[in-house]
C-alpha cells in the first residue's frame, strides 16, 4: 500500500511543480494559485486512524526531494512552498515534522543564501517560518531504517525538465572575475614586454601574449549559454511531442538489458561465494569457478593417533655398543636378594646356629 501512495503522491507532486515552473516565477502567490486550482489541499482527506500520521510522512517525505539538489532553483522553490503548505495543511495533531538528513543542511543554507542574494524575499520568509515552527527534523539519515527491509536498487526517476543545467562557466565567469583577469593580463603583458627591447620585438617580429584575452573569454561563454538554452529548448520540444514517452521507455529496456548482462558476465567470471554460518566466517571461502563437470567427493580427513611412549622412547634414544643387544632383550628376575645385613646380625645368626 505505501508504494503505490508514494507513487501517487510523487506523480501530484511533479504536476503541481510542472504547472509552476510554466509560470517562470518564484512568488508563494503565484504557488498558492496554482495549489487552489489543483484542490491540492484534499491530498489529506480521506485518511483515518494510524493512516493520517503514515500519509503525512509519506507526503513529507515524497515533496522534500524537490528541495533539494540538483533540481534548478525554480523547482527548489516550489518544493519549499510545497512543504510549507503540506506542513500547515496536515491533519495530525502534533503535526509530523519534516525528515531532513544532517548532510542537506548545507545546501538549505546554501539555498538560502542564493535567494537573499537574489532578493527572493518569499522563499526567506517560507523558510524562516519553518524554522520558526520546529518544523524540521535533523536525522543521520534521510529515510528510515528497518532490519532486513527491502533494498530498492534504482532511485526515482527525476524529471529531465525540473534538473538545473550545468552552469559552471557562467559561475567562474562574472563581472568581478572578468576585471580581476584583465588586470592581471596587464601586468603580464607588461612584464613579458619588459624583457625585450623595442627592437629586438620588431626584429623577431612574434606576439609574446594575446591580446584581449578578457573579452575572448567572456564571448566563449556567452556563446556556451545560448548554446546551452538552445539545447534545453529542443529536449523541452522533444518532451512535449508524441514519441518523447517511448523513447523514454526504450532507453529505459535497454539500460535495464545492458545491467542483465553485465551481472551475468560477472557472475559467470567470478563464482558465487557459498554461504556459511556466523560461527565459521573466519574460515577460508573457496570459490565453485566450475572447473570440475562431475560432483565434488568429499575429502574425509584421516585421523592420525597419539605415538606411544615406547615408540618415542626408541626414537629419541640413541644406544651404541653391546648395549643394544641387551636393550633389545626384555628383563627377567631370576631370585629376590636381601639387603646386606651390618656385623652384628651376623653375630646373633652363627650364636643361634650353635645353640
Amino acid at each position: 500500500m505505501n508504494s503505490a501512495w508514494n507513487q501517487q503522491v510523487r506523480s501530484d507532486c511533479e504536476e503541481l511543480l510542472a504547472r509552476f515552473q510554466q509560470t517562470d516565477s518564484v512568488r508563494f502567490e503565484i504557488f498558492c494559485k496554482t495549489w487552489r486550482e489543483m484542490k491540492f489541499g484534499h491530498i489529506f482527506f480521506g485518511t483515518a486512524g494510524r493512516e493520517k500520521r503514515a500519509f503525512s510522512r509519506l507526503a513529507l517525505d515524497a515533496a522534500a526531494i524537490y528541495f533539494l539538489p540538483p533540481f534548478s532553483f525554480q523547482i527548489r522553490t516550489g518544493g519549499l512552498y510545497l512543504l510549507y503548505s503540506l506542513y500547515q495543511c496536515q491533519r495530525t495533531s502534533p503535526p509530523i515534522r519534516i525528515r531532513l538528513a544532517l548532510k542537506d543542511w548545507e545546501d538549505v543554507v546554501t539555498f538560502q543564501k542564493e535567494a537573499l542574494g537574489a532578493q527572493h524575499l518569499d522563499a526567506v520568509f517560507v523558510l524562516h517560518q519553518l524554522l520558526f515552527h520546529k518544523a524540521f527534523h535533523l536525522t543521520a539519515m534521510p529515510t528510515l531504517l528497518t532490519f532486513k527491509g527491502s533494498k530498492e536498487t534504482t532511485g526515482p526517476q527525476q524529471p529531465r525538465n525540473f534538473v538545473a543545467g550545468a552552469c559552471g562557466p557562467q559561475e567562474l565567469i562574472d563581472r568581478d572575475a572578468l576585471e580581476e583577469l584583465s588586470d592581471v593580463h596587464r601586468v603580464y603583458g607588461e612584464l613579458k614586454l619588459s624583457v625585450y627591447s623595442q627592437a629586438q620585438l620588431e626584429s623577431l617580429g612574434v606576439d609574446l601574449h594575446r591580446k584581449n584575452l578578457p573579452a575572448l573569454v567572456r564571448g566563449y561563454v556567452v556563446a556556451f549559454h545560448s548554446w546551452q538554452q538552445k539545447m534545453r529548448q529542443e529536449e523541452s520540444a522533444e518532451d512535449r511531442g508524441a514519441g518523447g514517452s517511448s523513447e523514454t521507455t526504450s532507453s529505459q529496456a535497454e539500460s535495464s538489458r545492458r545491467a542483465q548482462l553485465l551481472s551475468s558476465i560477472k557472475s559467470k567470471a567470478y563464482g558465487q561465494a557459498t554461504e556459511v554460518c556466523k560461527s565459521r566466517r573466519h574460515r577460508r571461502v573457496d570459490l565453485d569457478t566450475g572447473e570440475h563437470s562431475g560432483p565434488a567427493s568429499p575429502k574425509v580427513p584421516r585421523r592420525r593417533g597419539k605415538i606411544s611412549l615406547r615408540a618415542r622412547t626408541k626414537k629419541n634414544v640413541c644406544i651404541v655398543g653391546r648395549m643394544s643387544k641387551e636393550a633389545a632383550t626384555s628383563t627377567r628376575i631370576q631370585r629376590l636378594t636381601t639387603l646386606d645385613a651390618g656385623p652384628r646380625a651376623k653375630r646373633e645368626e652363627s650364636a643361634g646356629q650353635w645353640t
